[in-house]
């Protein structure tokens, strides 16, 4: 039985390292897009603008021809050439933004196909893993961090099928694969059992809703550094600055990034609320007491208040724009102290589950 045990962690660790392969290429593929998207939407500038100056020109001569040629405008020539009507600069340039952004563009198709069966492969590594073990695959860190990356690419997959998020997609993949090398380099962990401590149903309900929180709060925090870059571009347009991150007129605007952003994180909070709830509930279980000031404890009830006084900042308080992004992104950062620092450097009852 071991050593069905230890063939199975190893063909989770072969499976690991395929789906980690396989988002690379639809990393490259989305990032492959971002790059044809600014220079395909740039064109549409030039064009547009040379057809505005064209048109300028066409009613420049037309006028010439009405002055020299009497009242009726110099006759059917000159009046076919004039433009009855026209875009601006801006217009065309819209009108070239959304024919782009209607069309099926091929890289992130190739991007969101690969992602696919990244994902496949990446649960099979998490299903080959339980069974290795005998449990649920997250009683360590370095299960967390290969279930956790599978559940972001997972709520994102998800998602796509509601909202065309796809302008997310280097920057979910692009964690997913630091969060598989991460776990692959430095908390690897050969398939073993638990201490008795961990050793209850609380696991699954704790953690699993642990997990899908932070995967959540991986969503939003690409978001909110979307809302930071967006709203940037959109002063400088604003001021009469030139255009220089075309790729992101595929992204929504600032305000429509800071609501998406502001319901998930609702969401995700309600589930750290449960579970700092749960925990609390399963430490009584394991030690006999609901709090016990341990440093991942502190940390967990920090997050929730960071997420708390972002929620309340930006409903009561008027924090909106790039206060409430860089509130949400402290909250994140908060997310990754609590699970790199604090398991890794101070001591506690829950340094031996890397949890």
């Amino acid at each position: 039985m071991p050593a069905i045990n230890e063939t199975l962690g190893q063909y989770s660790e072969l499976f690991m390292l395929l789906a980690a392969g396989t988002y690379t290429v639809a990393f490259i593929a989305f990032a492959w897009d971002l790059a044809k998207s600014s220079k395909t939407l740039r064109s549409v500038d030039l064009k547009a603008a040379a057809g505005t100056a064209a048109q300028k020109v066409t009613v420049a001569a037309g006028r010439a021809g009405a002055a020299l040629g009497g009242p009726d405008g110099g006759g059917p020539a000159d009046r076919a050439e004039r433009p009855t009507s026209g875009l601006t600069v801006e217009e065309a340039t819209a009108a070239g933004d959304m024919k782009y952004a209607a069309e099926r563009r091929v890289p992130a198709r190739i991007g969101v196909a690969l992602t696919v069966l990244g994902a496949l492969i990446h649960g099979a590594g998490v299903v080959t893993r339980a069974l290795g073990a005998g449990r649920v695959p997250w009683g360590n860190m370095y299960e967390f961090l290969t279930t956790g990356a599978f559940v972001a690419v997972a709520v994102f997959l998800i998602a796509l099928i509601r909202r065309d998020l796809r302008f997310l997609g280097t920057f979910i993949i692009g964690l997913a694969i630091i969060m598989l090398v991460a776990a692959s380099v430095a908390f690897w962990t050969p398939v073993g059992h638990l201490v008795p401590a961990l050793q209850s149903y609380w696991l699954i309900i704790h953690v699993s809703i642990a997990v899908l929180a932070s995967a959540l709060f991986t969503l939003t925090f690409a978001m909110s550094a979307l809302q930071l870059v967006q709203s940037y571009r959109q002063k400088k347009l604003a001021a009469g600055g030139q255009d220089k991150l075309a790729f992101m007129r595929l992204v929504p605007n600032a305000l429509s990034l800071e609501n998406l952003s502001y319901r998930i994180n609702t969401v995700a909070f309600v589930g750290w609320t449960f579970t700092l709830m749960f925990g609390a509930i399963w430490a009584e279980k394991a030690w006999g007491r609901f709090w016990g000031w341990d440093p991942k404890e502190v940390w967990t009830f920090v997050i929730w208040v960071v997420y708390a006084g972002y929620l309340h900042a930006r409903a009561t308080r008027g924090w909106t724009g790039t206060r409430a992004a860089w509130l949400s992104i402290v909250g994140y950062a908060c997310v990754i102290i609590n699970f790199t620092f604090v398991n890794t450097v101070f001591n506690g009852l829950h340094s031996y589950s890397g949890l």
